[in-house]
C-alpha cells in the first residue's frame, strides 16, 4: 500500500492524498500570494495528514523553489523521514488526466497554460510530453517567445505584441505601433529591453501567445485578472465563427512557429478586425497542436492524447483540439471536472507521478 501526499501549485491551490491510488483532494485555498491562503492550505495538509495518523510515504509537490507549497512539503517530508518529490508542473497536469482515466499505458500530453517551472529552469505552459509511468520526455513545444520586463508581461499583454513583433524581425515598429497605446517611452524601453535581450527571459506559455495576439490585435493593453486577454480573445472568437480562413503554423521538429499568423494578426489589428484575427488565431494554434501531437503519437507509437492545463478551459481551443485529434484517429482525453483543467488538479497528478516513482525504489530489507 502507498500513501501520498501532494501540496499542489501556487494558483488556484488544492491539496491532495492518495491512499493506494484513492484520491482525496482538499478544499481550494485559492492563489498563495495571502497568508490567508497559505493557512488554509496547511490546516488542510494536517486534517489530511491526521486521517492516516501522518503516516504517509512521499511527499510531492511542484519543482518552483518559491512557491510555499514547495516549502511546506520540504519542511513536512524533513519532518516525518519521508521522501520529498519534486514533480514538474506540466508532467503533473497530464498525469491527473492519467489518473482520472485510469491509464497506465503510456500517453502524449498537451499541457498548454500560463506558467510552470520546466525542467530546464525556464517558463514552459505549451508542452508535448510523452508520459510513461514516472518517465516524461518533451517531444515538442510552441516557439518560445520573450518576456520583456519579465514577469510584468504576464499583466501587460501589450509587452507580449511587441514580443511577436521582434519575433517577426519587426522590432522597429514597435514604438510607431504600440507607443500611442501605451506611451512612446515605455514602448521605446520595451523595444531596448528585446534588441539587446535584457530582461527578457524565453517562455513557451501558450497563455503569453494568447496575450500576444490580444495585444496585436488591440483587444487588451494590461489585464487586471488572470487569463483576462485570452477569455475576451475567446470571447470573440466564438461570435465570430469559421470563415474559413486559415493560416498555418509551421510545424518542424516539434515546434509549433505561430509566427505565420502573428504576422496576419498585426495587419488585421490595423485593419480594425479583432474578432476575425481572434478566430484565426484559435484556428491556427488549434491545428498547429493537433499537427505536433500526432506527430508525436505516430512516432510512439500512441493513440491517445491527454489534454491539461488552464488553456483547455477555452472552449473554442478545446472543441477544435478535440475534433482535430478525432479527425486523424486520435483519442482526446480530458478531466470530467472542467475544473481540473486548471491548477486545481495538479495535486492528483503529483500524487500519480510520486506513486509511480515510489514504485520503482528498489526495495530494503
Amino acid at each position: 500500500m502507498s500513501c501520498v501526499l501532494a501540496t499542489g501549485a501556487f494558483l488556484k491551490n488544492v491539496a491532495g492524498l492518495s491512499v493506494d491510488g484513492r484520491f482525496t483532494a482538499s478544499a481550494m485555498h485559492g492563489d498563495l500570494g495571502t497568508p490567508e491562503a497559505c493557512v488554509a492550505l496547511e490546516n488542510s495538509v494536517s486534517a489530511l495528514l491526521d486521517g492516516v495518523h501522518g503516516r504517509i510515504d512521499a511527499v510531492a509537490h511542484d519543482l518552483h523553489p518559491d512557491f510555499h507549497s514547495t516549502r511546506l512539503a520540504l519542511a513536512l517530508a524533513a519532518e516525518l523521514g519521508v521522501p520529498a518529490i519534486g514533480v514538474q508542473h506540466h508532467v503533473a497536469h497530464v498525469a491527473a488526466v492519467m489518473a482520472e482515466h485510469g491509464l497506465d499505458a503510456p500517453v502524449i500530453g498537451l499541457a498548454l497554460d500560463g506558467f510552470g517551472l520546466g525542467d530546464d529552469g525556464g517558463a514552459w505552459g505549451g508542452e508535448v510530453l510523452l508520459l510513461d509511468g514516472a518517465r516524461h520526455r518533451l517531444l515538442g513545444r510552441l516557439l518560445p517567445l520573450a518576456l520583456p520586463g519579465g514577469d510584468r508581461a504576464a499583466q501587460e499583454p501589450w509587452r507580449m505584441a511587441a514580443a511577436a513583433l521582434h519575433a517577426l524581425g519587426r522590432g522597429a515598429e514597435i514604438e510607431e505601433r504600440l507607443g500611442p497605446v501605451v506611451g512612446e517611452t515605455a514602448a521605446r524601453a520595451v523595444f531596448g529591453l528585446l534588441k539587446r535581450g535584457l530582461n527578457c527571459p524565453p517562455t513557451t506559455s501558450a497563455g503569453r501567445w494568447f496575450d500576444a495576439a490580444a495585444g496585436l490585435l488591440g483587444v487588451s493593453v494590461r489585464q487586471a485578472h488572470e487569463a483576462e486577454a485570452a477569455i475576451a480573445l475567446e470571447g470573440l472568437a466564438a461570435v465570430y465563427g469559421d470563415d474559413g480562413e486559415t493560416v498555418a503554423a509551421v510545424v518542424k521538429d516539434g515546434v509549433v512557429d505561430l509566427r505565420p499568423v502573428a504576422a496576419r494578426l498585426v495587419e488585421l489589428g490595423a485593419e480594425g478586425q479583432a474578432a476575425r484575427g481572434a478566430a484565426l488565431f484559435h484556428r491556427a494554434l488549434a491545428d498547429g497542436l493537433v499537427e505536433a501531437a500526432a506527430a508525436a503519437c505516430a512516432a510512439h507509437g500512441v493513440r491517445r492524447v491527454a489534454l491539461a492545463g488552464g488553456c483547455f478551459f477555452n472552449r473554442v481551443l478545446s472543441a477544435r483540439i478535440h475534433a482535430g485529434l478525432a479527425a486523424r484517429d486520435l483519442e482526446p482525453l480530458r478531466p470530467a471536472a472542467l475544473a481540473d483543467c486548471g491548477d486545481a488538479g495538479l495535486a492528483r497528478g503529483q500524487c500519480r507521478i510520486a506513486e509511480h516513482r515510489l514504485a520503482e525504489l528498489p526495495e530494503t530489507a
